[in-house]
């Protein structure tokens, strides 16, 4: 499949000093908002994962939920949410972590996944790394391997990308904001 990441890099919106000064934050909602867009997205990583042995997709509360509910569906496979601190009813593990602009804590269920499990992790975006290490590290305390992290969007000027490359995770991202 010819990809030509400007196409969707271009539907990326960035939105100055937001949460905070000096934070650019990068909106997928445009993207996602344009159903030829979301399309050629999401037909992307079903090209790329569609013959891997994957059993399940987890993605990152909350745009990670989007995209990987979607592909889940599209490769015939469950989904696990990872969310948020306190948003998930039943026993749940969680993990710390540093955001660029602070902590957070992220949850799962502890009967997300077992033993021996094939798990995609998928996000929006990777900027310090730290939610999809968090994620990982979840998964794999209940047994599960983590077969790759994915994201539409890598910042790689704020480290995340390297991060989770040196800890030995194999990344896979569709757009870059070098620079920015």
């Amino acid at each position: 499949m010819l990809f030509d990441p400007a196409y969707l890099r271009d539907r990326i919106r960035t939105v100055p000093d937001w949460p905070e000064p000096g934070v650019q934050f990068r909106d997928i909602t445009p993207l996602l908002q344009d159903p030829k867009s979301l399309r050629v997205l999401v037909e992307h990583f079903v090209f790329r994962y569609m013959d891997q042995k994957i059993d399940l997709v987890a993605g990152i509360d909350a745009r990670g939920f989007i995209i990987g509910s979607i592909l889940a569906h599209q490769l015939g496979l469950g989904f696990v949410p990872i969310r948020k601190k306190g948003k998930l009813p039943f026993t749940t593990i969680a993990e710390e972590y540093e955001l660029e602009y602070g902590s957070a804590t992220v949850e799962v269920h502890a009967d997300a996944c077992k033993q021996g499990d094939r798990v995609l992790l998928i996000d929006d975006l990777i900027a310090t790394g730290g939610t999809m290490m968090a994620g990982r590290k979840l998964l794999e305390r209940l047994g599960a391997t983590v077969v790759e992290g994915c994201a539409i969007v890598d910042l790689p000027e704020l480290g995340g990308s390297q991060l989770l490359r040196d800890s030995g995770l194999p990344l896979f991202t569709l757009v870059d904001f070098a620079g920015h």
